[in-house]
């Protein structure tokens, strides 16, 4: 390591480089911070993707919000891990976040019981006319839901009618189905 970039691991003079919007100083503080707060974005956002792009916005965050760093509260890293932790949250209570956790996981249970996603055609193993013996308003209910990926509440607020009526008619469908499909 030369001297230059010794100089960067003192936090005070980071800072200061920051402050400048220097260049050098959001390198340095990338080479020596990304790992750990990658690592801590990484364990609230299951998705390394994700996780990255956080981590981005995370520094790109730290560069235009640095003035309000104050050293008499805390330690630069303490600051910018609470940046970058209230990022992840964030992204992990997003609607777009939830609804592509769903469709994870169904495409994971689907590969598990099935093989991929890609070998299934849904009309192929006739669910599609299965459902389409349900009455219209279980129809959409059934489409929404496990076709599209929305949640009950998601449904609820998309159709303007009460959580306890999509919850009802869910369980009606199912049962339905069920019997159908049993026959």
């Amino acid at each position: 390591m030369n001297k230059d970039t010794n100089q960067y691991h003192d936090e005070s003079h980071l800072i200061a480089l920051l402050k400048k919007k220097d260049k050098a100083g959001i390198s340095a503080l990338y080479d020596n911070y990304s790992h750990a707060l990658f690592a801590i974005i990484h364990q609230v956002v299951d998705n390394q993707e994700i996780a990255e792009d956080v981590l981005q916005e995370c520094f790109v965050k730290i560069w235009t919000k640095i003035d309000s760093y104050d050293s008499s509260k805390g330690r630069l890293y303490t600051w910018m891990l609470n940046i970058a932790r209230n990022l992840a949250i964030d992204v992990t209570r997003s609607k777009a976040y939830k609804k592509g956790q769903k469709v994870q996981s169904i495409d994971k249970d689907v590969h598990g019981s099935a093989g991929s996603v890609d070998s299934i055609n849904v009309d192929t193993i006739g669910l599609s006319a299965v459902v389409s013996e349900l009455k219209p308003d279980y129809q959409l209910i059934i489409n929404l839901i496990y076709f599209k990926g929305y949640t009950q509440k998601e449904v609820s607020e998309e159709l303007e009618i009460p959580l306890g009526t999509v919850k009802t008619r869910v369980k009606t469908a199912l049962e339905k189905l069920r019997t159908v499909l049993s026959n």
